[in-house]
């Protein structure tokens, strides 16, 4: 977007009335604390059911989240409890840091699955994009702003929800899956590339690379430090399971690895989930991915995995869906990013 745009604090509107909800009957609303992430974690299991059964938050994740420098729970947060005391929705309205030539808000959070069509998830998304203005309208930034929201193909009551309030279908991410017992071979590292294995002294060149690789993204702006180094603090991540590559002492590509044991009995199979993958523009083009991809998934079989899951923008510029179903790769769900855009 090359026009001159006013401050965002000149050009979003803000609602007068930013109050926590008061209905639907029966349903208490407050907001949250660093100390809800148990109650979060349980209720997001619930969502799950309806919205992607094969996974759920963990506890850890969800301590991240809340404890993000840039992160106000009891301004950013919303939970409601019904009449039984029970935790029934929650949300949470975050705005990453250090935006580079996009301000994005992100609404998190949703409805457990047998509380919904009840007026529940109005009032919350109602509430989160009150609260997502808010915090745009406090910057001094000129650049474009969005506030995103996303919603599962296997629960289209959300992207309903969010387009009577307003939010436009912008983006599809796919979800594929592949059997490793039936994974494609090994293909070749490019000529003058080495691969190993991530460790933490080439943290923060791959975090470097990993901006430079997302640069052209949809939606995508830079990883902060403190984020980088939070994901790598989580037990699900497997620097074991995650690979490097290097020309010289450069990082031109990686894909970093996630497991979480918990979703293996969701899913019925050993899974390992992928995370991110990347290569540097000078690179693209020479089956790099594509051999970082087969390297992993082969440390997948090695240590006992029996498939490999990853998401994918199905209108990524880098060609990488193709990249993916050419290794076995075949798609299994599918989310939709909402957007409004000021």
């Amino acid at each position: 977007m090359t026009e001159s745009l006013l401050p965002l604090r000149d050009r979003v509107p803000v609602p007068e009335n930013s109050s926590l909800p008061t209905g639907p009957e029966g349903i208490h609303w407050r907001t949250l604390t660093a100390d809800d992430a148990e109650v979060i974690t349980e209720l997001a299991e619930r969502i799950s059911v309806r919205d992607h059964p094969t996974w759920s938050e963990t506890l850890d994740e969800m301590q991240e989240e809340l404890s993000h420098s840039w992160v106000d729970p009891a301004r950013d947060g919303l939970l409601a409890i019904d009449a039984d005391g029970t935790a029934v929705a929650w949300g949470l309205v975050v705005a990453p840091p250090d935006p580079e030539s996009l301000v994005r808000v992100i609404l998190f959070g949703g409805v457990a699955a047998e509380r919904r069509g009840r007026g529940i998830g109005r009032e919350l998304l109602a509430w989160q994009h009150t609260r997502a203005r808010q915090k745009l309208a406090e910057s001094d930034l000129t650049m474009p702003a969005w506030v995103l929201t996303y919603a599962a193909d296997l629960a289209p009551e959300h992207g309903r929800l969010a387009q009577r309030l307003g939010f436009e279908p912008a983006r599809y991410f796919t979800t594929l899956e592949a059997d490793l017992a039936g994974a494609a071979s090994p293909t070749p590292t490019p000529e003058g590339v080495s691969v190993v294995p991530f460790d933490s002294s080439l943290s923060e060149a791959v975090r470097e690379a990993k901006n430079a690789a997302f640069a052209d993204h949809w939606g995508s702006q830079p990883a902060s430090r403190e984020g980088w180094e939070s994901m790598q603090g989580l037990p699900s991540f497997r620097a074991d399971l995650s690979r490097v590559a290097l020309a010289d002492d450069e990082v031109v590509g990686f894909v970093i690895t996630e497991i979480n044991e918990d979703d293996w009995e969701r899913g019925g199979s050993r899974s390992g989930y992928i995370g991110l993958v990347g290569t540097v523009r000078d690179w693209r083009g020479r089956g790099l991915a594509s051999a970082l991809l087969t390297e992993v998934m082969q440390a997948y079989r090695d240590a006992g995995l029996e498939s490999a899951a990853l998401d994918v923008d199905t209108e990524n510029p880098t060609g990488a869906l193709g990249v993916y179903t050419r290794l076995g790769f075949e798609p299994t769900a599918r989310d939709v990013s909402y957007r409004i855009a000021y």
